[in-house]
């Protein structure tokens, strides 16, 4: 077990490397991000929700938050997709697999990768962010960190099932982007879910991103947990039900 450990985190260290060793992923990760949640928060500072539903949610106290946050899911997410199918289609899987290492470590390296990633964006986005945001002990940074991880680990979950079904590398990313950034349009920061037509409300209440958004906004407004175990639990559903999937359909070269 111990070997097991020291090779995952050996591993991890050196996606870590690879990963900064390409200066766009880092740029679109980290940099873009933490730029749009300043952006995003200079416009709206001070102003207070309108009367048009369209912005209510995104300019409500967590809305610029929540998007951002997604924004650096679903970018961890395309990018943990691509790397994937690279890694596919170059042989490396192959050849990782055939090391000592068991499989389930080489994909945790990638996804500690993601987290640790995604922490680090958080943390830069917040510093970034203070002068255009009440960020104080009103706000509970802990616990939307940890709702943040939660939901990345939700929806990255869904990345390994694009990761194992893609035919190859150059589609990872158009699949992902197809499939995530509707979702965000369903999520309720943009449109409140329940102003929506009776269709697309049935869709955006089982949609991971719905869930997401309403975790992410009420515990930067200091909802309890407890007012959000129901979107806690979605997110669960999707991780257990999508890790079960992508087990099955996962293809080593």
């Amino acid at each position: 077990m111990t070997n097991i450990l020291r090779g995952l985190r050996q591993l991890t260290w050196i996606e870590i490397k690879i990963f900064l060793r390409e200066p766009l992923g880092a740029i679109g990760t980290i940099v873009i991000p933490v730029l749009a949640f300043v952006l995003l928060g200079r416009a709206t500072a001070g102003k207070h929700a309108p009367s048009n539903p369209a912005l209510s949610g995104l300019l409500s106290a967590g809305g610029v938050p929540a998007l951002v946050s997604m924004l650096i899911t679903i970018s961890a997410v395309l990018s943990l997709a691509a790397i994937i199918s690279i890694y596919r289609e170059g042989g490396i899987l192959k050849r990782l697999r055939a090391t000592p290492l068991r499989p389930w470590a080489i994909l945790t390296s990638h996804v500690l990768v993601k987290l640790m990633l995604t922490a680090l964006t958080m943390t830069l986005m917040v510093l970034a962010g203070r002068r255009y945001f009440a960020i104080g002990p009103q706000v509970p940074l802990v616990s939307f960190t940890i709702a943040l991880l939660i939901s990345t680990l939700s929806i990255l979950s869904i990345g390994f099932i694009i990761a194992s079904v893609v035919p190859t590398a150059r589609f990872a990313q158009p699949i992902g982007a197809v499939i995530f950034y509707p979702m965000i349009g369903l999520s309720g920061l943009f449109v409140p879910i329940d102003s929506l037509p009776p269709a697309l409300r049935a869709v955006a209440r089982v949609l991971p991103l719905s869930h997401s958004a309403s975790l992410l906004q009420g515990i930067w407004t200091g909802d309890p947990w407890s007012a959000h175990l129901g979107d806690v639990a979605s997110l669960a559903v999707v991780f257990v039900v999508c890790i079960a999937v992508s087990s099955r359909v996962f293809r080593w070269e």
